[in-house]
């Protein structure tokens, strides 16, 4: 009986362990609505992101900076903030936005990037062409948001889920 008794304290003390293995680092994505292709010169695009977490470690801190490679222009934030090249800013909220204004006649090509408080990095790279056409694409960009939005929806529905 004492046998028993000592072989059940050896397996219980054998299976805790005081190296306790707490995840913090969870994978991240930055999924952006349908942006328009085409954009005039002084024009300003609209880019709704969403930070999308596979976990929630509350003390994980994210930030974005941004770099232009080929073109000019300026990205803010829908607090106002304008980025400088590769300046690192604190992202305080998992949705928002971003507004790109064109100030090329010719291609514009940035890359936002964000950063965990871990090292990880992801980045999205956004391309426009300049519109020298009255029409400035707003409404293909529209209509590929819509599209986007009923084809999420539909998928939700399906799944049993809501939007809310």
């Amino acid at each position: 009986m004492y046998f028993l008794y000592t072989l059940l304290l050896g397996a219980i003390v054998c299976a805790c362990s005081n190296d306790l293995d707490v995840r913090q680092a969870y994978a991240f994505d930055l999924v952006t609505m349908p942006v328009p292709k085409k954009v005039k010169k002084g024009e300003t695009v609209e880019i709704r992101c969403t930070l999308v977490r596979e976990g929630n470690y509350r003390d994980v801190k994210f930030f974005i900076r941004m770099f232009q490679t080929d073109g000019e222009g300026e990205l803010k934030t829908d607090e106002g903030t304008v980025f400088e090249p590769n300046d690192l800013y604190p992202l305080t909220k998992s949705v928002f936005r971003l507004y790109y204004t064109s100030f090329s006649e010719e291609q514009s090509v940035f890359t936002v990037y964000i950063e965990d408080s871990f090292g990880q990095v992801i980045e999205r790279t956004f391309s426009f062409q300049d519109d020298p056409a009255e029409d400035t694409g707003q409404a293909t960009g529209f209509k590929e948001y819509m599209k986007a939005v009923f084809s999420l929806q539909c998928k939700m529905l399906a799944g049993g889920s809501s939007l809310l």
